[in-house]
């Protein structure tokens, strides 16, 4: 097997990991996925190992582009039973085919690190077994993410929380972000503006914590059309993934809506 499979061909969840099969499954429905390719596991390991052939396929796949992410997708992960969420590394803004190589095994080295070992041993799970995602990185200007059904009432209503810049900002706890609620309709609910004084951006040599001054602090960073994007997103992930349970990560850029991550609701 060729040692890099692009995203919208990944379909092997034992191959490639939960979080790249869903991807996949969106590019090839046509949602807006970002360009990237996926390493099985095996190819994982081969880097991990310094496979030749797979660091050099590595390589010539990155030696040209801008900033990319590199994520985790190990098998098990975004399942119904287990997300992995925080466990996992993810590392954003590579951008020489040396820094791609290192962050892969990074990504791959997460895997056994406490956090996601003691996330393992709490659910009885096996060893672990690291795919990894390369896209191409969303310069966001807004991000966050969307849970189709409200995480903490369990109503069925869409729960957005976003903030300028990379959604990292949002996942990682580094701002209040703000809330909205939308109806199973569409229709908004709730708007609650968050304390948003920092925004995670690319860099050139990775991310960089960038400071929000003045009216954008407190100012929604989605407006009412983005947040109508967002619902049509939902809907679409319903047809994509034949349920209307969703845990989504999205980022604006350039006035269209991508989507970065798609999960089921789990409970932990």
């Amino acid at each position: 097997m060729f040692p890099l499979t692009a995203l919208v061909e990944a379909a092997d969840r034992d191959s490639f990991g939960g979080k790249a099969v869903a991807l996949g499954a969106a590019a090839r429905a046509g949602l807006p996925v970002p360009t990237g390719f996926a390493l099985s596991v095996d190819a994982v390991e081969a880097v991990v190992h310094g496979d030749p052939d797979v660091l050099h396929a590595l390589y010539d796949a990155c030696a040209r582009g801008g900033s990319r992410a590199v994520r985790s997708s190990a098998v098990g992960e975004d399942s119904g039973a287990a997300s992995f969420a925080g466990a996992h590394c993810t590392v954003l803004g590579v951008r020489r085919p040396e820094a791609v190589v290192a962050a892969v095994r990074r990504v791959h080295a997460s895997g056994y690190g406490s956090a996601a070992r003691a996330y393992r041993g709490r659910l009885g799970l096996g060893p672990c077994r690291m795919g990894v995602l390369v896209q191409e990185l969303v310069p966001a200007e807004a991000a966050g993410v969307l849970f189709t059904r409200n995480p903490v009432t369990g109503a069925a209503e869409r729960v957005i929380e976003a903030s300028w810049g990379l959604g990292e900002a949002v996942v990682g706890g580094l701002v209040v972000p703000d809330r909205f609620r939308l109806d199973r309709r569409g229709r908004v609910l709730e708007r609650t503006p968050g304390e948003k004084d920092v925004a995670l951006r690319a860099g050139p040599a990775g991310t960089e914590e960038v400071a929000i001054a003045g009216a954008a602090v407190r100012s929604p960073c989605l407006n009412d059309a983005q947040l109508a994007a967002l619902h049509v997103l939902a809907e679409a992930c319903d047809a994509v993934y034949g349920t209307p349970e969703h845990d989504i990560e999205f980022a604006f850029a350039h006035g269209a809506v991508f989507l970065l991550q798609r999960r089921p609701i789990t409970g932990g």
